[in-house]
């Protein structure tokens, strides 16, 4: 048998385990091959086959290499530039490599670039000649100011006369793309830029007229959601700022349709899409309703400095999201402390009246501090949806306190009182589609302007508060993040029941919650977090502040250390910290260390 020719080697063994029986009429000729067992056949069958496929594999299934040569020597930065491929499985391929090469060099400046040839050099490597012709560095665009200003040429080129403007011929390409885009973001969904009348008119710069086709311009005429058909309207048009009447522009609605995703209770399916017809302009949202209730729980353990026994700290936190969808919220927050503190808190959220910008919320709020006082806050507020991420709001605010103590305390001054303010606040928010880190920047502003009765005696008051927080992404791993809470009381005397009160894993850590009473506080947070997934990350945790008691004379530095990490479970955002918070005039103690446990789930 034959083995150097697969097939024929194949086909034999087909054969001679086959029967065959042959009859020659003319001679009375007659033979029989023997038929082997089925299985045997097969094994054979399977075993021959085998046989070829390898040879067929070892003699053609072999790597393919390109070289590239021009008229003069190509720089290896070049090289790497055309990212070409290591090797290619077959010809094809690398045929077509070799093709995308020419319209790589004419974007980097070689305009007169072509293949010359593409040859065989040996069994696993060809050759490709190009001619490079003269590279030109400078594309120098003539235009029009009646068609383009230099307000929006100077977003793509940082040399703009008032006829002409210069790119680098490499950018060039993405540039005019760029430059298109901010030119169909004013309705003309369908404009186009040209460049015609290429000339030569220095030795590496090439000059061209750039023209403009506007096209139809289109507006939003009707808006449809599919999916959640139910979902708030109002969201679309206040929140995310999606109106029927607005010119087109593809890039703003997908931006617009993250905002939404951003919501916590709706899931963006897909990018939108847009039906244009004769004289009309349909965008579609394709949204799923998510749930987005939401229950948050802190367990934290610390040593009583006196008792040297563990204590326990309890934080309970349950919101309810859009079950009316209606975009409406109900708040409950509930905190203690081992020393017997306890603060509650209660908001129902109402958005966008009768569809309006309008809204409204009802808030109240009970401190209770031992044996010592209570106080009792009642908020009402209208607010105003400035822009998608901004709002303002006015309100009325009630304020009454009672003394619980049957004596007087050195060193305290509680006494009952009220008060009555008006208020009056901003607040910008920009969400991110993360699961982690949702809000990429919130800044808040609130004031409080109003009077504060005790003892017969009545005494204007002003209480500003600021907070802010932002992440500076340095990239998918790695970000910083900082936060600044700052709040101020005036006034011309201060009661200890009246004060600002903070410390604890929201305000600044390793501090027992509500502990430190200050007129003037201001905490700064920072963390350095890495993340090593989309559910996981571990941070450093550094805060510093200061206080200011005027009722003590107090003036003090506080500074807490410490390391945390967020984990996404299933049953929802795990968050632990364990800092230790020292003052300016105390030494590091272990004892002072603080662990936090969170979690917040939704459901």
């Amino acid at each position: 048998m034959d083995y150097s020719n697969p097939r024929k080697f194949i086909l034999e063994g087909i054969v001679k385990f086959t029967t065959v029986e042959y009859e020659n009429k003319n001679r009375n000729v007659s033979f029989t091959v023997e038929r082997p067992p089925l299985l045997k056949q097969i094994f054979y069958i399977f075993l021959y086959l085998n046989i070829y496929t390898l040879q067929y594999t070892t003699g053609y299934a072999q790597e393919l290499f390109l070289e590239i040569k021009a008229e003069n020597p190509i720089s290896e930065s070049l090289k790497d530039s055309l990212e070409l491929a290591s090797s290619y499985k077959d010809f094809s391929m690398l045929r077509k490599d070799a093709d995308s090469v020419q319209n790589k060099l004419q974007r980097f400046g070689f305009i007169e670039a072509a293949l010359e040839n593409l040859v065989r050099k040996n069994d696993s490597v060809f050759t490709a000649t190009y001619y490079f012709g003269k590279k030109y560095r400078y594309l120098k665009v003539y235009y029009t100011s009646d068609l383009f200003s230099k307000k929006e040429l100077g977003k793509i080129s940082a040399s703009v006369e008032d006829n002409f403007f210069l790119l680098p011929f490499e950018t060039a390409e993405a540039s005019l793309i760029r430059l298109n885009k901010i030119k169909a973001s004013g309705g003309n969904a369908f404009a186009k830029l040209k460049l015609s009348d290429f000339i030569i008119e220095e030795p590496d710069i090439l000059t061209a007229v750039l023209l403009f086709d506007s096209g139809p311009s289109r507006s939003i005429d009707s808006i449809v959601v599919k999916g959640y058909e139910k979902f708030p309207k109002s969201y679309l048009k206040h929140y995310a700022g999606i109106k029927t009447g607005k010119p087109f522009d593809r890039d703003k609605l997908n931006k617009q349709n993250d905002a939404l995703n951003g919501l916590g209770f709706v899931n963006t399916l897909k990018a939108p899409e847009v039906l244009f017809e004769k004289e009309k302009t349909a965008v579609y949202f394709y949204l799923d309703k998510r749930n987005n209730n939401l229950f948050d729980g802190i367990l934290g353990f610390a040593t009583d400095e006196e008792t040297n026994r563990l204590q326990f700290n309890g934080y309970l936190n349950l919101e309810l999201n859009n079950n009316l969808n209606f975009g409406e919220q109900l708040l409950v927050n509930y905190k203690a402390d081992g020393n017997e503190q306890q603060n509650f808190r209660a908001r129902a959220r109402l958005p966008y009246l009768f569809g309006s910008p309008i809204g409204s919320e009802l808030e109240l709020k009970i401190f209770k501090r031992d044996s010592t006082f209570v106080t009792t806050d009642q908020i009402a507020r209208v607010t105003y949806q400035i822009t998608p991420p901004s709002s303002a709001y006015v309100g009325y605010k009630a304020s009454e306190s009672s003394n619980l103590l049957d004596q007087a305390i050195v060193g305290s001054s509680v006494e009952d009182y009220n008060a009555q303010f008006f208020l009056a606040g901003v607040q910008y928010v920009k969400i991110q589609n993360d699961p982690l880190f949702p809000a990429k920047t919130n800044i808040s502003l609130d004031s409080e302007f109003g009077t504060r009765e005790f003892s017969s005696n009545s005494e204007d008051q002003t209480r500003l508060s600021l907070w802010a927080a932002t992440i500076f992404e340095l990239n998918y791993n790695n970000s910083i993040f900082l936060q600044n809470n700052t709040s101020l009381i005036l006034s011309d005397t201060f009661l200890t029941n009246e004060l600002f009160r903070f410390g604890g894993i929201n305000s600044i850590r390793g501090f027992n919650e509500n502990s430190i009473d200050a007129t003037l506080f201001s905490v700064l947070n920072t963390e350095y977090r890495y993340r090593f997934g989309p559910g996981f990350y571990l941070h450093s945790i550094i805060d510093v502040g200061y206080f200011e008691n005027e009722i003590t004379k107090l003036e003090e530095e506080l500074y807490s250390f410490g390391i945390g990490l967020g984990l996404l479970t299933k049953a929802g955002l795990l968050k632990f910290s364990f800092a230790n918070g020292i003052s300016e005039n105390q030494n590091f103690n272990f004892s002072n260390t603080k662990i936090h446990l969170s979690l917040t789930s939704r459901f």
